[in-house]
């Protein structure tokens, strides 16, 4: 059974072609909630579009995922509610012009804006701004990014800051909505060995409060479930048969559309 936090992530011939052939193809996976999960593999082949699908934002072409229960592509809009995306270039980046300070003042005005049930709308507007901040300040304990240590503290701007806060910035943004699937793409772009090795504890500890997490990179951990892109490896617990090409994936981003 699904743990009330974390979302069990299955999948079984899962794939999406577009108009230049197979962009991601015969993904079989099966983690359990609270798992960590790597999608390994070069730039190009396919790693950002299966992240995309596995999050239903995106509509695979062949095969099926289960995420949290509700199966794909059929509900995708139920994956959606349950998923959030951290850093996903041309998807989820952070504004450059932003100051932190206004990242999280928009995420915690959307947070009253959209999330929460009738009944926590009904609630007086001073009651859902309170629940709203609480929402980002425990985000923000949990990535660990501590404001005071910037710069400029929240009025840095989001050019100023080095990858690994940008990294802990976004992945706090997107856990202020509580979800029970986390998404990052590019974990380990442009990070020193040090750094890379920050970037995977942080996911871990998300993982461990109860988050699954599916992290791209270039090079799994050894403790990740892995996903092997554009190799046809089938070492790990989920393997892929990729076309390895930026092309391909653009071309079956647009044809598939983002939701």
């Amino acid at each position: 059974m699904d743990s009330p936090h974390g979302a069990a992530v299955a999948a079984e011939d899962f794939g999406l072609k577009g108009p230049r052939g197979w962009v991601f193809r015969d993904v079989r996976v099966a983690a359990e909630p609270g798992a960590l999960v790597a999608v390994e593999g070069p730039s190009g082949s396919g790693r950002t579009c299966l992240l995309l699908a596995l999050t239903g934002r995106m509509r695979a072409t062949e095969g099926h995922a289960e995420v949290g229960g509700a199966r794909l592509p059929k509900k995708m809009a139920a994956v959606r509610r349950m998923s959030a995306l951290g850093p996903v270039t041309g998807v989820s980046e952070l504004d450059p012009a932003f100051t932190v300070a206004e990242h999280l003042r928009e995420r915690a005005l959307l947070q009253r804006r959209f999330d929460g049930s009738l009944r926590a709308l009904l609630r007086p507007r001073a009651g859902r701004a309170a629940e709203a901040r609480a929402r980002v300040d425990a985000a923000l304990d949990a990535v660990g990014l501590d404001l005071d240590t910037l710069p400029k503290g929240a009025r840095t701007s989001v050019r100023d800051l080095e990858r690994p806060e940008a990294l802990r910035l976004s992945v706090g943004l997107a856990l202020t909505g509580r979800p029970r699937l986390l998404a990052v793409d590019d974990l380990d772009l442009k990070l020193s060995d040090a750094e890379r090795a920050l970037a995977w504890e942080l996911l871990r500890s998300v993982a461990r409060a109860g988050t699954t997490v599916v992290a791209v990179c270039s090079e799994a951990p050894d403790d990740a479930l892995r996903i092997t892109t554009g190799s046809g490896d089938e070492s790990g617990t989920g393997t892929g048969n990729f076309d390895d090409t930026e092309e391909g994936a653009a071309d079956a981003l647009a044809e598939t559309g983002r939701a």
